[in-house]
């Protein structure tokens, strides 16, 4: 199988042979050294740029090489033999909105019964952990919270590894999902839903007040987003020193329903990029912090990891720049007719239209 790693993936585990603490020590040893008014000098956010964007820098190494054209699942049996790990998205391959996909508890019953090890990966942070687990009980799915890795949890453990002060606070544009993770974290917030409501009367000689203390900003998916969270987080990330903006995720669209698109986290993220003129450190897909997360906590060589995603530049990238094998599936975000576009140059090893087709696709005629 020709491998279609990223030659070029810029990570936090290309930086170091351990991600989770020794690789992050940049942040540990240098924290909070104050780089809101000397962008372009500071080595921290030049860092943070090189290792965690990895969604635009990898899909311009993508372009500079030769790509394989992903090929049709035809093999499902072989594929299945040849992992010992499926990491599953959640939106678009287990679900749409609050709708299960056709033939989804089969397939997992299937895995499980040849041995296989089954993880999903979400991008999605407005629930923890305990509240994903919730959601697959309702739709009648046996997962456990061991599991399950949302990108509010990775947040929290992303500031867990780089031994974020505990005198610091973190100031949430988000849900009650990274409220819950942080908590469980042990790690000092304020903001997310309680501040949708609030707002800024704008009159002659108005200062708004922010809170010094405030660490690190953390921006996810917020129906309640407002002026006032884009003026808080941007006074804290230009004025408090050494402040870490830090991004669930940059995804452009969600599912809230499974009759349309919504704006995803991304716009969240955009409009304090927008104010700030800073990157963030993004801990979701496609960065490999929750990869290299995952193959520590269980021990899992990440050649023997099969990714399975609906989206191209979060899913299918996440498994590539963790040099996992990768299938995408056709029932979320992704068309075929925009896989094989000229346009796209990130091609997954396999496709098919949904996970079900384990169910159907037998051993090939070699």
């Amino acid at each position: 199988m020709l491998s279609r790693t990223a030659t070029a993936s810029l990570s936090v585990s290309a930086v170091s042979p351990n991600p989770l603490k020794k690789s992050l020590f940049f942040f540990h040893n240098s924290k909070f050294l104050g780089f809101n008014n000397h962008l372009a000098s500071n080595p921290l956010l030049n860092f943070a740029r090189l290792a965690w964007n990895g969604n635009k820098t990898s899909r311009r190494t993508e372009s500079f090489r030769a790509m394989a054209s992903a090929q049709p699942l035809a093999d499902a049996d072989a594929l299945i033999d040849s992992v010992e790990t499926f990491i599953f998205d959640c939106d678009g391959v287990i679900w749409k909105g609050d709708k299960l996909i056709s033939g989804v508890p089969e397939t997992l019953d299937l895995l499980r019964s040849k041995g296989k090890r089954l993880v999903f990966v979400t991008n999605n942070s407005t629930k923890s952990r305990k509240q994903y687990g919730k959601k697959f009980e309702t739709l009648g799915l046996s997962v456990s919270e061991e599991e399950i890795f949302a990108s509010s949890f990775a947040a929290a453990a992303y500031l867990k590894s780089i031994d974020f002060p505990k005198d610091k606070k973190v100031y949430v544009i988000g849900e009650d999902g990274i409220l819950k993770e942080l908590e469980l974290a042990g790690i000092q917030y304020l903001g997310g839903p309680e501040d949708g409501d609030k707002k800024i009367e704008l009159k002659p000689g108005f200062l708004m007040e922010h809170d010094h203390d405030v660490g690190a900003v953390v921006v996810g998916f917020d129906r309640y987003f407002n002026y006032y969270k884009i003026q808080y987080a941007t006074l804290c990330i230009r004025e408090n020193p050494g402040c870490l903006f830090i991004a669930t995720n940059r995804d452009a669209v969600t599912h809230l329903t499974d009759a349309q698109e919504w704006a995803g986290g991304g716009s969240m993220n955009g409009a304090i990029s927008g104010s700030t003129q800073r990157e963030p450190i993004v801990v979701g897909k496609p960065s490999t912090f929750m990869m290299d997360y995952l193959s520590n906590k269980f021990g899992i060589q990440k050649s023997q990891i099969c990714m399975v995603g609906d989206r191209l530049d979060t899913d299918i990238l996440f498994g590539q720049n963790g040099g996992c094998k990768t299938l995408l599936v056709l029932s979320g975000v992704t068309t075929l007719e925009m896989l094989k576009s000229p346009n796209n140059a990130i091609q997954p090893d396999f496709y098919t239209n949904k996970i079900s087709d384990f169910l159907s696709l037998k051993t090939a005629t070699v």
